[in-house]
């Protein structure tokens, strides 16, 4: 999307940008409340900051910046414990991905597109969303900090209280529960 870069007078952010963040926070907190309080907040923040916006970015981008530094903010606050869901299951299903030695049991199929342009597809995201929410939450967080929100291991090894293998291992199992469940319910399905 094509966004000016000129700020919006503030009485227009909530219908300008509000589905998106909601969507944004929805997304990473998996709290409908928590969600439209961070989303609340990000508008409040911009609205005291408003003067340093130097239009380098779309107005979209600036508040979702500010939005990434209050989900980060929650979490660390936050670090509460969460349930792993049903982890066994889950290393199940990627230990039936792969034969003995360690090979593929079924290969992926190839892809017709370049993902890329799937991505910016609603229906996908709708599906990688879905996806998301089927993986046990610790997973999902650690994920979505750090292929959607460019976290650094550091910073998600700090916020969610692990250390960088377990990071790593968690980052493992989330791409390999992505990718089947992609896989089932997008590449197979299209």
């Amino acid at each position: 999307m094509n966004e000016t870069q000129a700020l919006a007078p503030a009485d227009e952010w909530v219908d300008r940008y509000g589905d998106d963040l909601y969507r944004f926070a929805l997304a990473r907190t998996r709290d409908t409340e928590k969600a439209e309080e961070l989303v609340q907040e990000t508008f409040l923040a911009a609205l005291k900051s408003r003067h340093n916006f130097k239009q380098q970015s779309s107005a979209r981008t600036w508040m979702t910046a500010i939005l990434k530094h209050k989900i980060l903010d929650h979490l660390r606050k936050s670090k509460r414990v969460q349930s792993w869901g049903n982890e066994e299951a889950l290393d199940r299903q990627i230990d039936d991905m792969f034969d003995g030695a360690g090979h593929w049991s079924v290969r992926p199929k190839r892809w017709d597109t370049h993902p890329g342009e799937h991505f910016e597809q609603k229906e996908f995201l709708d599906i990688l969303y879905e996806c998301l929410a089927g993986l046990p939450k610790r997973i999902a967080r650690v994920f979505m900090m750090r292929e959607m929100d460019g976290a650094s291991t550091q910073d998600i090894c700090q916020v969610m209280g692990i250390s960088s293998t377990n990071c790593w291992t968690m980052l493992y199992r989330a791409r390999n529960g992505l990718r089947r469940c992609l896989q089932h319910n997008w590449f197979d399905a299209t």
